[in-house]
């Protein structure tokens, strides 16, 4: 999928889902934790950014990743890891 075809309203319907990452060092899943807005951009896609939270091991650096959906298929999205807490390590998208 093209990832400029990507919008906001893609996403906000996948909170919840799962996102499988290809590649990973093991097998690892995402949870979209949430799909909001950041902006405006004239004349094309208005900013958006994606947070996703999976285990605490292993944590993903910096990077692009294959992430996997069911309905999207695959996305290789670059991906930030923004913070830990109980329920794992939280990573970032942001889409211009």
């Amino acid at each position: 999928m093209d990832l400029g075809a990507l919008t906001l309203s893609t996403f906000e319907p996948l909170v919840g889902d799962r996102f499988g990452v290809e590649g990973a060092p093991a097998a690892v899943e995402l949870v979209l934790e949430s799909a909001t807005a950041v902006g405006e951009w004239p004349g094309g896609r208005d900013p958006f950014s994606l947070v996703f939270c999976g285990p605490g091991e292993p944590l993903l650096p910096q990077a692009i990743y294959a992430l996997r959906h069911a309905g999207l298929g695959v996305l290789e999205i670059f991906l930030v890891p923004i913070g830990r807490d109980a329920p794992g390590v939280h990573y970032e998208a942001v889409f211009t």
